[in-house]
């Protein structure tokens, strides 16, 4: 019994790393509640659920939000790579109009496709990448 506790206040403690982790990423890219929302598949309305987020609260334990993350943090880690010396161009690139998505920006095209959306601007990346 006590270790099933222990696995699940890791699990917790675990999943408020990654929030705290993704909501400094999103700060990063300087995106609007409303877009930080929509890159986690949240109503634009549900500001209290980034705030705790940011507090560092563990993110839910829904399938789609930890696959979100993992891939808001694998676009991340892509645009590292392919950015190493432009920390700047890394972080702004998610919302820089892109001819690759008919020039709109990255942000825009997971507002307006959902996950399928986040899963074309990973593909892209990874593509770029070579992956």
């Amino acid at each position: 019994m006590a270790a099933v506790l222990e696995r699940e206040i890791f699990a917790s403690q675990d999943r408020g790393a990654l929030a705290k982790m993704v909501m400094t990423l999103l700060d990063h890219w300087k995106l609007s509640t409303e877009d930080q929302a929509a890159l986690l598949g949240l109503a634009a309305t549900n500001r209290a659920a980034l705030s705790n987020y940011r507090s560092g609260k563990p993110i839910g334990t829904s399938r789609d939000q930890y696959e979100r993350v993992g891939h808001l943090l694998g676009i991340h880690k892509n645009l590292r790579l392919l950015f190493p010396q432009n920390r700047d161009l890394a972080y702004s690139w998610m919302t820089t109009r892109n001819k690759a998505f008919d020039h709109r920006t990255p942000v825009e095209v997971v507002k307006e496709w959902g996950f399928a959306g986040l899963l074309m601007v990973r593909g892209y990346l990874d593509r770029a990448r070579g992956v």
